[in-house]
């Protein structure tokens, strides 16, 4: 019973140590959330950038940067009431954030969309949906948050109350990718 016992607080130890490391370097904590996606990344590497082509041009400079990647459609009603959202981020945070939405759409679709609902920040063409099975999403929008380090700090479905994609959470993660940058950047 005693090794019963120290195991099992040894589990809620790690399993709270996971979540406070994640508050102590200054993210969002990790809550308990319908993902809409089959793979939780949060706290674990992001997925290649694998996209056929970006409608914008050349894709953008996210080095050093926060990445906030929107998997979207142009018949997704919650998709396209994310879109003036996504584009006051933009104007927000600047070059502090790079935004990308991804979809699976032609490019032909897409420019319709545009043509009724501007979008400010850069579209990507992801018809292959490598992105979509390595995450395994199941639902959109879908969102992914990245530090400047690569590491998914928040996902899923950005209007859900356990969990919702606010301007301050951004402005937390931009913060904190900002410090961690600087220290590894000192020598």
């Amino acid at each position: 019973m005693n090794k019963l016992a120290a195991l099992l607080a040894t589990m809620v130890i790690i399993q709270g140590s996971a979540v406070f490391a994640a508050a102590e370097a200054g993210y969002p904590p990790y809550t308990k959330k319908q993902l809409y996606a089959k793979h939780d990344l949060r706290g674990k590497s992001a997925p290649k950038l694998n996209v056929t082509e970006w409608l914008n041009g050349a894709a953008p400079d996210t080095k050093g940067k926060v990445v906030l990647l929107d998997f979207w459609a142009t018949w997704c009603g919650p998709c396209e009431e994310l879109v003036p959202e996504l584009n006051q981020y933009k104007k927000k945070f600047g070059n502090d954030l790079a935004i990308i939405g991804i979809t699976d759409e032609t490019a032909k679709d897409v420019e319709k969309f545009r043509k009724r609902t501007p979008i400010d920040y850069d579209i990507a063409l992801a018809p292959n949906q490598e992105m979509y099975e390595a995450i395994g999403i199941s639902g959109i929008p879908h969102c992914l948050v990245i530090s400047a380090d690569g590491i998914v700090r928040w996902q899923g479905f950005p209007p859900m109350d356990e969990d919702e994609l606010t301007e301050e959470k951004l402005a937390q993660i931009i913060q904190e990718s900002k410090k961690q940058e600087a220290k590894t950047a000192t020598p």
